[in-house]
């Protein structure tokens, strides 16, 4: 595998849906807790190097409301997910130069401000972390790399709700937007510069 080189100054941490309403469920392959503690330590190794960290959160809510399929809208007649559903854990320690986005859809350019937060701080590679694999993290990845960011996936900063579908976008997917690579190596790399 080649070395991981990159710019921390133009470098951003996209990660997704890190929040109650997701930190909540069991995951796999990795649990919510590691990649939790992962992301934050991606994010506090590329705040120091002089990176951008975008937190991104799904307003549960908005989500549910959307006449979709039923496996993910909410059924008629149940009850409103509460709002620290839509809230980020405070395990992450979101920092005030922080990047906060809230999205409605399961990808974070659609009808936000994310591209624009990207461009004016001069950002060329997105590093991709959050939950779920294969919906939010890959759903972002496919609009960025429409965009002409360079991708960086965290394969062990991301889970989803099985092991199968997070390997499957890690092998098969991924691979053909960026590079798949672990906490460690990302943070060595960040850490060389």
């Amino acid at each position: 595998m080649e070395p991981l080189a990159l710019n921390p100054r133009q470098t951003a941490l996209i990660s997704i849906d890190l929040q109650h309403s997701n930190v909540g469920r069991q995951l796999a392959p990795h649990a919510a807790a590691d990649v939790v503690q992962r992301s934050k330590r991606i994010a506090d190794a590329l705040r120091a190097a002089g990176g951008t960290v975008v937190w991104v959160r799904v307003d549960v809510t908005a989500l549910l409301s959307l006449p979709a399929d039923a496996s993910i809208s909410r059924p008629p007649g149940s009850p409103v997910p509460p709002p620290e559903f839509s809230q980020l854990v405070p395990e992450l320690q979101v920092q005030d130069g922080d990047v906060l986005i809230t999205k409605r859809q399961w990808g974070a350019f659609y009808g936000t401000d994310l591209d624009q937060q990207l461009r004016r701080r001069g950002i060329k590679t997105l590093v991709m972390s959050g939950i779920a694999t294969n919906f939010g993290v890959d759903s972002t990845a496919r609009a960025a790399f429409d965009r002409g960011y360079e991708l960086v996936f965290v394969e062990d900063a991301m889970s989803s709700l099985a092991a199968e579908l997070h390997h499957f976008a890690n092998k098969e997917l991924f691979p053909r937007m960026g590079r798949v690579r672990s906490t460690d190596a990302l943070v060595a790399a960040i850490g060389s510069r």
